[in-house]
């Protein structure tokens, strides 16, 4: 919950914010998205071989999208944006996990397909931002 007001915090304290700030925030977020995804794994790997698989791929397309931003960022380039950024990856992936909590097991599947399908889209996109800067 604290994540949707730390930017906020920080700009608003007299420090303001600061490199240690965004690299902790970054830190932070990328171990709450594996907690998201290793809970689902750890969840699957008991009751279904295709969901576990989807998870793993699912998790990997979405770090891809952090890793590419972090990369430009470390090229000076800015390159936000994409079709699937993190807050819209969590909103599906968690409004899946609650579908599936209400007994709709394929609502499950359709969410980890789309997370990836998105991130996908998402990391080409980035990547595109990147090439057309350093070109």
């Amino acid at each position: 919950m604290f994540d949707l007001f730390d930017g906020a915090v920080a700009r608003a304290s007299q420090s303001g914010e600061s490199k240690w700030g965004a690299l902790l925030d970054s830190t932070l977020d990328r171990i709450s998205d594996a907690a998201i995804f290793i809970g689902g794994l750890l969840f699957f790997l008991k009751t279904s071989d295709s969901l576990t698989v989807i998870f793993l791929i699912a998790a990997t397309a979405a770090f891809l999208v952090s890793y590419v931003k972090a990369r430009a960022e470390s090229l000076s380039i800015k390159c936000d944006g994409g079709i699937a950024e993190r807050s819209e990856r969590l909103i599906i992936v968690l409004v899946a996990y609650g579908l599936h909590g209400l007994g709709l097991n394929y609502a499950m599947a359709i969410g980890m397909w789309l997370v990836t399908i998105l991130s996908i889209v998402t990391v080409l996109q980035r990547m595109m931002i990147v090439y057309k800067a350093v070109k």
